[in-house]
Parts: structure tokens; C-alpha cells; sequence
């Protein structure tokens, strides 16, 4: 998955991938190839769901020569802007790392942004273009200070659960997150709401909706860079922190989103988010 030789036809070899819906453009590339290809303009050229392949995020896996690191993450949301981390990327990554050498079994070292991640790659025995990754997370640590606007506060009243003022609290997971409690995440608005809660944070921030449920944790995203999603594996491992501290949700537990379930394990110390990445296609892009 290298940028064709041949500068005059520049032929960009990419994967698409997804994890519970959130999609991706992996491009797999050597220490040398990857800075050619680490440009917020291909990003948003390629991300472009009309005029472009289309994706939520485009991410360049630079394949390190060092010793205990496998990897190196460049993330770009589908706007351009450059992202510390994603959950759902970094598995897709690690699928395309572990497709690179032929295999759906191995265990990873990714450098990004955020830190050092490690991650077990494991093959579905029920799809055979489906990998299973548990990625450790990091610690989550409070977030960006939040002063509401008017607006952001009447938004948030209004989606209050019923019986008592919801919860707010933001969390860091090596990009930031602003976690609301509310009485129905489906039934949030996450298009109106998502931009106007956002725009109180000078450098952006994602904002999880949820609801602890029997058994489960439901969420609704709005992501930084890339709007509406289905899934969010940053989200739901802050959002299942900041629940477990709130006290409602136990150490283990299952994440509920539009596209699908992952499992957050919340440790003293670090998050674990286990979740699903899929290979959907080979692409080749005529960049001349």
C-alpha cells in the first residue's frame, strides 16, 4: 500500500475498513514513504463522500523499524484536522497492519499521537473479513474546563433525565470529550446539538449522550472533524470511565451505539476497549 514510484502518476494504495460503521482509509507505508502521504489536503480529498472515496477519517500507518514499536498513527479527521486518537482508527489500522503481513492473529505496538498503544489482533471466527482488537486505552484524566454559553446550557436542560439534573462531566483519553447524561440518546438531536455544545471549546471536543441502561451503557456521538458518527471507541471508553465513577455503570461494560457494541474495561490506571474492525475494500487513487 505504497504511493506509486512513478511521481507523475502518483497511484495511492489504500484500504477501507470499519469499525461498527466509523470508517476509514488506511494507507500502510514505510518511515520513508509516510510523510508524502501525511497531508490534510489528501485527507480531505479522499474523505469526501461525493467527490472523493469517501470516510470518516484517513489514517497513514508508517511501519517502524524500531525495536517495541510496530507502527506509527497519523490520524486526520474527514475535515482535515489532525486527531490525537481514535478507538475505532486504531483498530482498523491494526487490521491493516496485520493484512500487511498476511495475517489476523498478532500482537501490535502503535505509536500516536496519544502515546504508545498496545493491541491484540484476533481473527472472527464468524467473518473472515472481521478481526477482533482489544486495545489498551490509557488512563482517562478530567478534561477541558467547561464554561456553557446560554445556549449549550438551555440545550443540555432540555435533554435532562427524567427525575433529577443529569450529569456533565469532560474526561481526556489523549483527545478530549465532554460526557452528558441524558434520558434517551436516540432520541438526542446529535446533528443541532452536537456543533452548538462544541463550539464552547476554543479547540474542539467530542460529546458522548448517554444512558446507563441494565446491563449496558447507550451512547450517541457528535465526533471533533467528522460529525455524526455511528461508533466512537475514544467516546465509548471515556463515557463508560466517567459512568463507572459516576456509579452507574460496573467495571465491565457493554457500549451501546448506533453501529454497534464494544466492551470498555476500566482499570485503576488504563481503559481496555474491545471491539470489531472490518475490511471492506482494496482501493488504488490516481493522485495526477
Amino acid at each position: 500500500m505504497n504511493p506509486d514510484p512513478d511521481p507523475a502518476s502518483r497511484t495511492v494504495r489504500l484500504g477501507k475498513y470499519h469499525g461498527l460503521g466509523n470508517d476509514f482509509l488506511v494507507a500502510v507505508a514505510t518511515a520513508v514513504e509516510a510523510p508524502a502521504l501525511c497531508s490534510p489536503v489528501l485527507a480531505v480529498s479522499l474523505c469526501d463522500r461525493r467527490r472523493g472515496v469517501g470516510a470518516d477519517g484517513y489514517i497513514v500507518a508508517a511501519l517502524d523499524p524500531r525495536p517495541g514499536i510496530d507502527a506509527v498513527m497519523t490520524l486526520f479527521n474527514a475535515d482535515g484536522s489532525r486527531a490525537e486518537m481514535s478507538g475505532n482508527g486504531i483498530r482498523c489500522l491494526a487490521q491493516a497492519v496485520a493484512r500487511h503481513r498476511g495475517t489476523r492473529h498478532v500482537d501490535l505496538v502503535v505509536g500516536t499521537d496519544a502515546g504508545l498503544r498496545p493491541m491484540e489482533v484476533r481473527p472472527d471466527p464468524a467473518d473472515a473479513a472481521t478481526v477482533n482488537v482489544r486495545v489498551g486505552m490509557g488512563p482517562v484524566v478530567d478534561g477541558p474546563s467547561w464554561q456553557p454559553s446560554d445556549a449549550a446550557r438551555a440545550a443540555v436542560e432540555a435533554l435532562q433525565p427524567a427525575g433529577g439534573p443529569g450529569r456533565v462531566a469532560t474526561a481526556d483519553i489523549g483527545n478530549p470529550h465532554l460526557v452528558i447524561e441524558v434520558d434517551d440518546p436516540a432520541a438526542v438531536d446529535v446533528a443541532r446539538v452536537g456543533p452548538l455544545l462544541e463550539a464552547d471549546f476554543p479547540a474542539g471536543v467530542n460529546v458522548q449522550f448517554i444512558a446507563a441502561r441494565p446491563g449496558r451503557l447507550q451512547l450517541s456521538v457528535w465526533e471533533r472533524g467528522a460529525g455524526v458518527t455511528e461508533a466512537c471507541g475514544t467516546g465509548a471508553s471515556a463515557a463508560a470511565t466517567v459512568a463507572h465513577r459516576w456509579g452507574i455503570v460496573g467495571p465491565v461494560t457493554t457500549v451501546e451505539m448506533p453501529g454497534g457494541t464494544v466492551e470498555v474495561r476500566v482499570g485503576p490506571d488504563a481503559t481496555e476497549l474491545v471491539g470489531p474492525a472490518t475490511f471492506i475494500a482494496r482501493i488504488e487513487v490516481d493522485l495526477a
